[in-house]
């Protein structure tokens, strides 16, 4: 249960940016209806969060991997719900997708994937445990642009699953959608 309505004020702009959310992905998430309380932060986030699908220098899967992996440590259940069905739609196997809280344990992943989930890990941590020997690994084989952006992406994904997670926001059943029906 949320811990703020997800029922906000149905001003102009909130109005708006339901219609972009339906027509974008069939229905309006529960996060935009609790930052709507506060337009100018739903807005920013939301631009933010528009401008990251943009960056183009890091292996979309690599990317969101990572980003899934940050979720899944902060243990936000509406991140990982979504992000389960923004990945399959992607063309990631739900079996990869799942073996991501493991990870460590699970022989699905490249060497790169392995590091990538492990910097997530490391910057989601409070305090940071992100390491030099780390970043070293990391840009054996990612130029500083690529590790710019996997950064970022890690950083958008701590804002979304804390902010989320502190409001109470739950799955909304994103992944029942990719589930093959009997």
């Amino acid at each position: 249960m949320a811990r703020i309505s997800l029922d906000p004020p149905r001003t102009i702009s909130y109005r708006l940016g339901e219609w972009f959310l339906r027509r974008r992905f069939g229905e309006v998430l529960d996060p935009y209806r609790a930052m709507g309380h506060n337009m100018p932060v739903a807005m920013a986030i939301a631009k933010l969060a528009q401008g990251a699908e943009k960056w183009n220098r890091l292996d979309p899967k690599l990317r969101d991997l990572a980003d899934l992996s940050a979720a899944v440590n902060i243990g936000c259940p509406w991140c990982m719900d979504f992000g389960y069905w923004v990945l399959r739609g992607r063309g990631i196997p739900p079996e990869l997708i799942e073996a991501v809280p493991e990870w460590r344990t699970s022989g699905l992943f490249s060497p790169l994937e392995r590091l990538a989930m492990e910097y997530a890990e490391a910057m989601t941590a409070t305090p940071p445990t992100v390491t030099d020997e780390l970043v070293a690994a990391l840009s054996r084989h990612l130029d500083a642009a690529q590790l710019v952006e996997l950064t970022a992406t890690v950083g958008l994904e701590n804002l979304h699953s804390r902010v989320n997670s502190a409001l109470g926001i739950a799955r909304q059943g994103f992944r029942d959608h990719c589930e093959i029906p009997a």
